[in-house]
């Protein structure tokens, strides 16, 4: 079963996504950790994205679905994938359709995590992070014994720069906007499933599981 996961940043895509390769049985598969396998491995797309990675500038779609590419071919990925963080845009999502026919493969289903914009705000907002280990909390959902104070360590939480209110509403606009041609798109096909983000973290799990399992 190849699944495509979406829901914008602090929607718990995380955290679903650990429960349902779990579950299913598949590898999860984020931009991210394909893009840090391929500079590590030194492959010749993964030099070329490095290149970009180091000036600090945006690595081109070819050299990215060309990565995306290059890790769905693994043998892992023989029995499905869940993918999280690929497509963003249209035509790379036009690539993707491409690349997994080439290998006789498609999605068969697209989850979309909905959670009230308010709500993802407080959640992104109220995370706090250990300077020496690196621990996260939350200062309503996961708040340390000790305020500001690491439970494991005893070390000093922070804040991230990027989670403050007025640049985790930028992200989240930036989400939206970049995103409501995708789910059209996907809709289109027939592919598109959307959960409730705001349920109790086992329900979300729950219904996705059903949905995936063709029991909703």
């Amino acid at each position: 079963m190849n699944i495509l996961f979406m829901g914008p940043p602090g929607a718990g895509k995380g955290t679903q996504a650990e429960r349902i390769v779990d579950e299913f049985r598949v590898p999860h598969i984020s931009t991210g950790d394909a893009f840090r396998l391929a500079m590590s491995q030194g492959t010749a797309l993964g030099v070329k994205a490095k290149s970009f990675v180091d000036q600090g500038l945006l690595v081109p779609d070819e050299i990215t679905n060309g990565i995306v590419k290059e890790r769905l071919e693994k043998p892992d990925c023989d029995n499905g994938f869940l993918l999280d963080g690929f497509p963003r845009t249209i035509a790379q999502a036009e690539a993707l359709d491409e690349m997994l026919a080439s290998m006789g493969k498609r999605i068969d289903h697209v989850i979309n995590l909905k959670v009230d914009r308010d709500l993802l705000l407080g959640r992104l907002t109220g995370r706090r992070i250990c300077k020496s280990c690196g621990a996260t909390y939350h200062v309503l959902f996961n708040p340390p014994k000790v305020d500001n104070v690491c439970d494991k360590c005893s070390g000093e939480l922070y804040q991230r720069s990027d989670d403050t209110e007025e640049k985790v509403g930028t992200r989240l606009d930036e989400y939206t906007n970049k995103t409501a041609p995708l789910l059209e798109y996907y809709a289109g096909k027939g592919l598109l499933r959307e959960v409730d983000g705001q349920q109790d973290i086992d329900a979300v799990t729950a219904e996705i599981s059903s949905l995936l399992r063709g029991q909703a």
